[in-house]
């Protein structure tokens, strides 16, 4: 017979360190790391390893011996089996330490950088309630906590409307309240699930490919303008309608009401036509005076406020005087090139989605900018010397890419043109490092500010500024 595995132990293993995807470092006794992912640092612990690979290990603290004076009680009930939060735990000041320091690391590590004094992370005013858009799912088979599967009562109501358990693709954690976006956001949300269950709408299976209800998208802007996107998966408008009148009633205030049959494998709504059911099809965002039309499915950045304090730090960086050429790559709605636009001669913005740009022209006339221009392109192939030909040579130009950083081709073209000056917004600074070291050749790194987008999890937004070498 085969013996069981034991799963191996350590004692007293103290937390240093806090690393990537929000865990927490310690060293085994081997002096191998050991990533947790419900310690903070400072705390000392027993630690049950989950998994080993040749480099490190990966556990849970199952005995804390002493906590730490990093940490802080978490405001959500769902903190630890909700994947979203996971720095709930730890105080906000030191989740802003732990961030520019992950910053500082890589660009020197990976980028293998010499970089200034890093200037200070600018934290978010709001350390709950910040986002704009949140996307929950819908589920007839809900998480279930392990007290009630310890329990001997017959669980009748399994519907969830919420959040995906992290690493299960078909398991949904039922939310009674979200910390990240404002009100009326878990007052629709819980009303939608209550109606829903009331009428005996099916909530979605994804093993089985059966339900009603299947996701559930809502943004709520600065200028008080609410958009709710419901997803269905059975093509039922009796149902339908049932929900969305009530929906429609209930909630007047509601701008853009809308809703997308989707039968694919996925939920994924951009290659799927959207109907508008009440109101219009999409609401305004605004800045600086500026407006921007959202639809459903924009790419807007989530945390409005902080988005605000993200764009005057790039446009500082920039330091136009109204001479300059300014390209704007990976332009999305054409965002930050309409807000440097009052300070630069001309404005250029390139980006892949084709009603990304639309949007992007359209709120140019909208705010009247007319010194800007946007052209749709796979980025790598589109900004190539035949489009420097056609559009100047920029002066200084500003690239925000995805979070896998610039194509290769990008950076050897940037190279070729070699602008005064590059800002370089990311909300990766792995994969920014990786750019950078690429483009170190004709680059200095002048200027450095991380900026917290996203409190109470790891992730961290940061803008450099490139000044071509003399």
């Amino acid at each position: 017979m085969r013996k069981k595995n034991r799963q191996q132990t350590f004692e007293n293993v103290e937390v240093v360190d806090a690393g990537g995807k929000g865990k927490s470092v310690g060293k085994a006794p081997d002096g191998r790391i050991v990533f947790l992912s419900n310690a903070v640092p400072g705390d000392v612990v027993d630690v049950r390893v989950t998994k080993k690979r040749k480099a490190f290990f990966e556990g849970i603290a199952t005995r804390f011996h002493h906590y730490s004076d990093k940490r802080t009680t978490p405001q959500c009930e769902h903190f630890g089996v909700c994947g979203g939060c996971k720095w709930q735990h730890m105080g906000y000041e030191h989740q802003l330490n732990f961030k520019q320091k992950e910053v500082e690391n890589k660009l020197k590590r990976i980028g293998h950088l010499e970089i200034p004094t890093v200037t200070p992370i600018l934290g978010s005013k709001k350390q709950y309630f910040y986002r704009n858009k949140m996307e929950f799912s819908f589920s007839s088979n809900r998480w279930l906590t392990e007290s009630e599967i310890n329990s001997e009562v017959q669980i009748e109501d399994k519907n969830a409307l919420g959040f995906h358990i992290p690493g299960m693709w078909d398991k949904i954690l039922d939310i009674k309240k979200c910390h990240l976006q404002e009100d009326p956001s878990n007052t629709i949300r819980l009303e939608v699930k209550d109606f829903a269950v009331k009428n005996g709408l099916s909530f979605f299976n994804p093993r089985k490919q059966e339900g009603l209800l299947r996701t559930m998208m809502l943004r709520t802007a600065s200028t008080g303008e609410i958009m709710l996107l419901i997803q269905f998966f059975e093509d039922n408008k009796e149902k339908r309608e049932l929900l969305l009148n009530h929906i429609e009633t209930k909630f007047p205030e509601i701008t853009s009401l809308q809703y997308v049959v989707n039968q694919k494998q996925n939920d994924t709504i951009y290659d799927q036509e959207i109907a508008c059911y009440a109101g219009r099809d999409h609401i305004f965002e605004e800045m600086e005076g500026l407006q921007f039309k959202i639809n459903a499915k924009s790419f807007y950045q989530t945390n409005s406020e902080q988005a605000y304090e993200l764009y005057k730090i790039t446009r500082n960086f920039a330091g136009l005087t109204g001479n300059e050429l300014v390209y704007d790559l990976y332009t999305g709605t054409g965002t930050i090139a309409q807000f440097v636009a009052k300070n630069a001669k001309h404005v250029v913005g390139v980006e892949s989605v084709p009603e990304a740009i639309e949007d992007a022209k359209e709120n140019a006339v909208r705010n009247g900018i007319s010194n800007v221009q946007f052209f749709v392109g796979d980025m790598k192939n589109v900004f190539n010397n035949a489009f420097i030909e056609e559009n100047g040579k920029p002066d200084v130009v500003i690239t925000d890419p995805p979070r896998d950083g610039m194509h290769k081709n990008v950076v050897d073209q940037l190279l070729k043109v070699a602008p005064e000056k590059i800002i370089y917004v990311s909300c990766n600074s792995a994969t920014q490092a990786r750019d950078l070291a690429l483009l170190k050749e004709k680059y200095h790194v002048e200027r450095v500010r991380p900026v917290d987008m996203f409190p109470q999890t790891h992730h961290v937004e940061n803008v450099v500024l490139l000044k071509k070498r003399v």
